[in-house]
């Protein structure tokens, strides 16, 4: 007989539980305490019958399934929302991104920026996710305060960022923020983030990847996005850019590749050999027309793929219901394959493979005992998800953010019927409509 001591219970519903027999529960019950899942069945299980609990929540009606993992975002981006669509890669970045961080991204921007980006991801059922920006020791502190998971990756580039005006000095901001925040794992993990290959010299590359190893963190960098980049890296190296990277000694278990939108097989087989991870962010590669990531190729050779929305600024949301419809489709159409990329192994993507990308997998993206409790509810009592004949299909193709009712993390719930908890919404928005207006009065947007 289980104790009656449980902090919280999920009764009802249809469990999604993303475990590697991926079993679905109707009726279900999920049992947490201190944080974790303790216990996963049915809600009619006599072993439950006499338990008491300090809190229940009744999933009727609703698909219970892992919160979702966001593999790759700049949430501070969020105040650059559609202030410079419609544009190449190259352009955008140079031309607009950048010159608006310069002017405007301080340490009080990017919390704003990341408050709203968070009350975006948790009410549209993101639990965990990886960011990397500047001034990221404001974007833990968000973090804590609304009570997310992520991974935050302090960046480096070899130009002058607003966090770090001079670059002798950025190993030390990188120290420090490591040292700060690496004893709040799970909930917060510090990274390192080299921005790309073409903004970092062969020698910030090794550095940074040579301090990750010391620290034992991640070591994350934008790769392949766009075409151009393969004759950038070549001219300037004389090596396309795994080949340049891989002699650097750069790329292991630990190095998350974002984008790899022109990965090659031969880079396939480097990646599947040394266990080097993929975010796979389509929605804002199709945005700047960036190009289509081999996705189904990389998941035959055995890499780990995560799905991503990147920043708010080219895609231009953060919704992961979104994300892994979009995934799917992609690559059906590019491929002229109906089926490739099942609706189960994007869900997959979004969970459990997001997990596994992050290294996180021992912690959270399925429901199972021992797991953290990060969990979600989908209202499924809605017109665009009548009839219900497949969990999986329907929340990829069907279902939307907005369709999350309930968020618990680490066993809290931080939003209940499309209530959020520990975020004030009202000012959230209004502090980054504060630094658009300021965008706007100098005329960059």
């Amino acid at each position: 007989m289980q104790e009656n001591n449980w902090d919280m219970a999920i009764t009802g519903g249809t469990l999604v539980t993303i475990s590697a027999k991926m079993e679905i529960i109707e009726d279900s019950l999920v049992g947490i305490k201190d944080g974790l899942i303790v216990a996963v069945g049915r809600n009619s299980d006599q072993e439950y019958a006499a338990l008491k609990t300090k809190d229940t929540i009744d999933a009727s009606g609703c698909i219970v399934m892992p919160g979702l993992v966001n593999t790759h975002t700049h949430l501070p981006m969020v105040c650059f929302r559609g202030m410079a669509d419609d544009l190449p890669l190259m352009e955008w970045l140079t031309g607009h991104i950048f010159p608006a961080e310069a002017r405007f991204v301080n340490k009080k921007m990017v919390y704003d920026g990341a408050t709203l980006a968070m009350a975006e991801m948790i009410l549209s059922g993101t639990t965990t996710f990886c960011d990397g920006y500047f001034f990221e020791d404001a974007i833990a502190e968000a973090l804590s305060a609304a009570g997310m998971r992520a991974i935050v990756s302090q960046g480096f580039a070899d130009f002058i960022t607003p966090d770090k005006p001079k670059l002798e000095k950025r190993m030390a901001v990188a120290e420090r923020f490591v040292t700060r925040w690496q004893s709040y794992a799970p909930m917060i993990t510090p990274a390192y983030f080299c921005h790309s290959p073409y903004t970092c010299s062969p020698a910030t590359l090794v550095n940074i990847k040579e301090a990750a190893r010391e620290a034992g963190i991640l070591y994350l960098m934008h790769l392949l996005e766009n075409k151009d980049e393969i004759d950038t890296i070549l001219n300037r190296y004389g090596k396309k850019p795994v080949r340049h990277l891989l002699d650097l000694g750069v790329l292991d278990e630990q190095t998350v590749a974002v984008h790899c939108n022109w990965l090659t097989k031969e880079d396939m087989a480097v990646f599947a050999d040394l266990g080097v991870r993929v975010s796979h962010n389509p929605e804002s590669s199709m945005k700047l027309a960036a190009g289509v990531a081999p996705v189904p190729e990389m998941l035959k050779h055995g890499i780990k793929v995560g799905l991503g929305t990147d920043g708010s600024a080219s895609n231009n949301d953060l919704d992961m219901f979104r994300e892994m419809d979009t995934a799917a489709k992609i690559h059906k159409v590019t491929s002229l394959d109906p089926t490739v990329m099942s609706a189960e192994t994007v869900l997959k993507m979004a969970t459990t493979g997001g997990a596994k990308v992050l290294g996180m997998e021992k912690f959270i993206g399925s429901i199972e005992t021992g797991k953290q409790a990060d969990i979600i509810l989908v209202d499924m009592n809605q017109p665009h998800l009548t009839p219900l004949y497949n969990c999986y299909s329907q929340l990829v193709y069907a279902a939307r953010g907005a369709d999350v009712k309930t968020s618990i993390i680490n066993g809290k719930i931080v939003m209940k019927d499309r209530q959020l908890r520990t975020i004030d919404l009202p000012t959230a928005m209004e502090n980054v409509r504060v630094v658009a207006a300021d965008i706007i009065n100098q005329k960059l947007c």
